[in-house]
C-alpha cells in the first residue's frame, strides 16, 4: 500500500516539475472533481485555482459577465455537446497573460482526444450584419446576433487557447472554435490559439470586431471564414494544416480563407470587406499526399469584397479562386484589394492555377494579380522563402519554428499605402510579409501537443513553459511535520503568488495564498496545521512559473 502511495506521489511530483512536453498520460494525476457549469450563467469570476466543465450549453445572458481568470482550465463535456455560449449584450472577460493563458480544452483522457470533443466558444453581439430579421447563430444554441452598435463591447479573449472543439451538432452541422455572430469592434480579440477544430477555426458572421494574433492549428474545415456583413480588420495570423485531414462533408472543401458577402451572393449591406494584413497559411508538402478536400488558399465568392495583403500562402491547389461574375467585379472596382502578397508551391508549383476563375468566366485573374502595382509575387517551392527547418512542423513532439531567418525574402515587401490600411489598428513598423519577422509571437503561450498535456492540475495550462528563476529553494520545515509548518521560497522579482496544499491524487485540500501581492525576498507561508496524516504537495503558482515540494504530516 505504502509503494502505491508512494508511486502516484512520484508520478504527480513528476507532472509539477517537467515541462508539459513531458506530461504524458502515464504521468498525469487523476483529474480532481470539475466544478460544473451548466445553463444560464450569473455574473460570476472562474478560478485559476478550480477546473470547471462546461456541461450543455452554458450562457452568459445579456447583461451578466462572466470574467475568467488567467490560468483557468475549462473542459467541454463530450456527451452533452459542452459550448460557452455569449449572448447578445453578455460579456466574457477571459484576459490571459503569455505567462498563463486561459485553456479550453476536451474533457478526454490525455491520450484519447480528437477533433470535435466539445462545442466551442460562441461570442454574440449587436453590431451590423446584412441577414435580414433577428438571426440566430449557427451551431444550434439559442442566441440571436447583429444591430446598430458597430462598438459593441462583447469582453476580451486575449492569451487564450481552445483545444479539440468543432462536435458535430447535427449532421454536416458543426460548432466552430470561435465564431463571432455581429460582434463590435469595442471587443479584444488577441493572442488567440484554436487547435484541432471539427469544424472552422474562426468564423465571422458579420459584425465589426477586430483582431491580432491569431492561430489556427490542424482543424478541419476553413481557417478564416468571413460571412454576412463582416467588415473588421485582422493583422497576424497564421494557419497550419495537417495534409491527411480535411473536411469531411459531402462536397465540402477546405480553404484558408473562405468568404461570402452571404449563402447566396446577394447585394445585401453591410458588404463582407474583411481586410486581412500579415497572414501565413501553411499545407506541407507534398500534395500529392494531401487530402483532395484541400483546395484553395483563399476562395472569395458569392460578392465578398475581402481584401488580403502582405500575406503569404503555401501549398494548397489554388492559390486564389475568384468564384462569380459580383466577386470579380469588386476586385475590378477597388472594394476587393489583393496587394504585396506571396504564393509559394500552389498546385506542386505548377504555373497554373495559382489564381484562377470558374470555367467560362472571362475575367482574367493572372492580369490582376501580376499587376505590377499590386506586388503578388509567385513561387513555384517554399525553399527559396527559406523558412526554419520547423516552421511546417505538425510532429507532435516539435513545436514550429515561425520566426523568419535572416536570409528569408519575406522579411520585406510589406507595404501599407492602401487606403484599407491606413487605420491606426494596423501596425506599420514592419516590412515582413507573412505574420512572423524575426520574432515568433507564437512562443511561449501556445500549446502544439494539446494531445498528451496533463490539464489535470489547475493553474498549469502552459504547453512550453519558459524557463525561469523567479522561484528559488522551496522547501517546507519541519517536514515531516506532527503539527504547524511553514513554506519557505524566495522570490527574484516580486508578483502574484497562489499557494495550495494537494493531496496524492491531485485535489486541492487547502488555498492558503490567492493571488497574492509579494514583494521580493524570502517568503514564509504558515501552512494548515489540521492537515491529516499523509503524504502532500505544496505548490506555488507566480505570474511567471509553477513549483511544488513534497512534505509528509504524521501524527
Amino acid at each position: 500500500m505504502k509503494k502505491l502511495v508512494l508511486s502516484a506521489f512520484v508520478a504527480m511530483a513528476a507532472v509539477a516539475a517537467a515541462t508539459p512536453a513531458a506530461l504524458a498520460q502515464t504521468v498525469c494525476p487523476a483529474a480532481p472533481a470539475a466544478t460544473v457549469l451548466s445553463g444560464n450563467l450569473s455574473t460570476q469570476t472562474l478560478s485559476r485555482n478550480t477546473i470547471y466543465l462546461l456541461q450543455g450549453f452554458v450562457y452568459v445572458p445579456s447583461g451578466v459577465t462572466l470574467t475568467i481568470e488567467p490560468g483557468t482550465i475549462i473542459k467541454g463535456d463530450k456527451a452533452s455537446k459542452g459550448t460557452l455560449i455569449v449572448q447578445r449584450g453578455g460579456k466574457l472577460i477571459a484576459d490571459g497573460t503569455p505567462q498563463q493563458p486561459i485553456v479550453f480544452t476536451s474533457n478526454q483522457p490525455a491520450g484519447s482526444r480528437a477533433r470535435g470533443d466539445w462545442g466551442g466558444i460562441i461570442l454574440c453581439g449587436s453590431a451590423p450584419q446584412n441577414l435580414p430579421g433577428d438571426p440566430t447563430i449557427e451551431g444550434g444554441p439559442v442566441a440571436n446576433f447583429g444591430g446598430t452598435n458597430a462598438t459593441d463591447n462583447s469582453g476580451i479573449l486575449r492569451y487564450v487557447r481552445i483545444e479539440f472543439p468543432g462536435i458535430e451538432f447535427q449532421t454536416n452541422n458543426e460548432i466552430n472554435g470561435l465564431t463571432l455572430g455581429g460582434v463590435g469592434n469595442g471587443t479584444t480579440i488577441d493572442y488567440v490559439q484554436v487547435s484541432y477544430s471539427g469544424d472552422d477555426s474562426f468564423e465571422w458572421f458579420g459584425g465589426t470586431v477586430n483582431a491580432k494574433h491569431l492561430i489556427a492549428f490542424r482543424g478541419t474545415d476553413d481557417d478564416f471564414d468571413t460571412d454576412n456583413g463582416y467588415s473588421g480588420k485582422v493583422q497576424y495570423g497564421v494557419a497550419l494544416r495537417d495534409p491527411q485531414v480535411a473536411d469531411v462533408a459531402s462536397g465540402g472543401a477546405s480553404n484558408a480563407f473562405e468568404s461570402d458577402n452571404d449563402a447566396t451572393g446577394t447585394t445585401n449591406s453591410p458588404q463582407t470587406s474583411a481586410v486581412f494584413s500579415n497572414m501565413s497559411v501553411f499545407l506541407p508538402s507534398p500534395l500529392t499526399s494531401a487530402d483532395p478536400a484541400f483546395q484553395r488558399g483563399v476562395h472569395i465568392r458569392r460578392n465578398s469584397a475581402m481584401s488580403l495583403f502582405n500575406s503569404v500562402v503555401t501549398g494548397f491547389r489554388r492559390g486564389v479562386l475568384v468564384d462569380g461574375a459580383t466577386t470579380e467585379a469588386n476586385l475590378t472596382s477597388g472594394a476587393s484589394v489583393f496587394k504585396n502578397n506571396v504564393f509559394a508551391e500552389i498546385n506542386s508549383g505548377s504555373t497554373t492555377n495559382y489564381y484562377a476563375v470558374n470555367t467560362g468566366s472571362t475575367f482574367d485573374a493572372s492580369a490582376y494579380f501580376n499587376n505590377a502595382d499590386r506586388a503578388n509575387t509567385t513561387y513555384t517551392a517554399v525553399g527559396p522563402l527559406n523558412f526554419s527547418a520547423t516552421n511546417f512542423a505538425i510532429n507532435t513532439n516539435v513545436a514550429p519554428g515561425f520566426g523568419l531567418p535572416t536570409a528569408s525574402p519575406l522579411l520585406t515587401g510589406a507595404a501599407f499605402t492602401d487606403s484599407k490600411l491606413t487605420d491606426a489598428f494596423f501596425e506599420k513598423t514592419g516590412t515582413y510579409r507573412g505574420a512572423f519577422g524575426a520574432t515568433n509571437w507564437a512562443e511561449g503561450w501556445t500549446n502544439f501537443n494539446p494531445q498528451i498535456t496533463c490539464y489535470n492540475l489547475p493553474g498549469l495550462t502552459l504547453a512550453a513553459k519558459p524557463a525561469s528563476d523567479q522561484l528559488q529553494q522551496l522547501t517546507v520545515s519541519p517536514n515531516p511535520a506532527a503539527g504547524e509548518a511553514s513554506l519557505n521560497f524566495e522570490l527574484k522579482r516580486s508578483g502574484t503568488a497562489s499557494v495550495r496544499v494537494l493531496d496524492v491524487t491531485g485535489r486541492t485540500v487547502a488555498t492558503v495564498l490567492a493571488d497574492g501581492k509579494l514583494a521580493a525576498g524570502t517568503q514564509k507561508v504558515a501552512l494548515p496545521a489540521t492537515l491529516k496524516a499523509g503524504v502532500y504537495l505544496a505548490q506555488v503558482t507566480t505570474n511567471e512559473t509553477a513549483q511544488s515540494v513534497r512534505f509528509v504530516v504524521a501524527k
